[in-house]
């Protein structure tokens, strides 16, 4: 018996289409299914065109879209483990509370290193 999962045996660029196609369609389900994650991309569609008409260097708005793409990343982590924790569950149990509660402590601190991010550049 395997360790490994028989839906990894893909490589080239069968593999990179697929993996493309999974990628897509975790995006489709989660801007679907997610309120959190819709409200996420309004603000990166917010903030990543404002980052272009404030004047600071190239590092700093570099910087300024990488800490609004960051949110996106923990955002789908956190409706992963939410998904993930109600498909084995909808009763209530403590550490399914804590995995979710954990989860969106990380987009708390993901969104705050977007405010302190922007708040130090733009009023330095």
């Amino acid at each position: 018996m395997s360790l490994y999962s028989p839906y990894k045996g893909k490589n080239g660029l069968k593999r990179i289409f697929d993996a493309t196609g999974y990628s897509l369609a975790g995006f489709k389900a989660a801007f679907s299914h997610e309120a959190a994650f819709r409200q996420v991309i309004l603000l990166n569609l917010i903030l990543i065109p404002l980052s272009f008409f404030v004047h600071v260097s190239a590092l700093e708005q570099a910087l300024m879209v990488a800490v609004c793409l960051l949110a996106i990343i923990v955002e789908l982590f956190n409706s992963a483990i939410e998904a993930v924790v109600d498909r084995i569950s909808l009763e209530k149990h403590e550490l399914s509370k804590n995995a979710k509660d954990m989860g969106s402590a990380a987009q708390f601190v993901s969104l705050a290193i977007i405010f302190f991010t922007w708040v130090i550049i733009l009023f330095k």
